[in-house]
């Protein structure tokens, strides 16, 4: 009942200039993301209403590429049907789906993924490689595609990251919340973020 988030949200998503100015000019469409580690399932990806964020992952991207002229694409964007991982009701399915996985894996003997981290993180809780996280969020969607039921729009979750911001703080310097957008039709429009004025 309470699955749609109402109202609009603000999402980055940081790109090559070229990309964005492409976009804004509907010269082209963001593609979807969808490699066997993506934190949320496969979609296009924003940072919650956190541009510098998307500044920062474009500048210095994790995957070790070299963005030539690094910018950020501002999306207003309506969640619509969410798969929500800030509410307990999706919390919840998302755990009952692991746990459908792991009987299915095992019946067929297979092996489930792992998340992981990357030589030389900061902090090794962080499992930035998220391939168990991925495969258990395509499973409940593709469950719910066979079932004939309505898959989410979007998913939303937020991610504990980094190092804490001082001795003993239970806040973290690259915490965030990340969308994935599974229907384009959520994005409302994009735009170039401006710079704030003195007044």
């Amino acid at each position: 009942m309470y699955a749609a988030v109402p109202g609009l949200v603000i999402g980055f998503h940081g790109c090559e200039r070229s990309l964005r100015d492409d976009v804004i000019n509907e010269r082209k469409k963001l593609r979807f993301s969808t490699g066997k580690y993506e934190w949320l399932g496969h979609g296009i990806y924003f940072w919650q209403n956190n541009y510098e964020r998307a500044l920062e992952f474009v500048t210095h991207p994790p995957d070790g590429r070299k963005i030539v002229h690094p910018a950020v694409l501002g999306a207003v964007i309506n969640l619509d049907y969410c798969l929500d991982l800030l509410d307990t009701k999706h919390i919840r399915n998302i755990k009952n789906g692991f746990l459908m996985m792991v009987d299915a894996t095992l019946e067929r003997e297979g092996k489930l993924p792992r998340n992981r981290n990357k030589e030389g993180a900061d902090n090794l809780q962080d499992k930035v490689i998220r391939e168990l996280d991925c495969q258990v969020i395509e499973y409940v969607h593709e469950r719910m595609r066979r079932k004939g039921v309505r898959q989410y729009d979007s998913v939303r979750g937020v991610f504990i990251e980094g190092t804490p911001i001082y001795e003993d703080a239970g806040f973290f310097d690259k915490t965030h919340i990340q969308i994935c957008i599974r229907n384009p039709n959520c994005i409302k429009g994009y735009f170039i973020p401006r710079e704030e004025e003195q007044w």
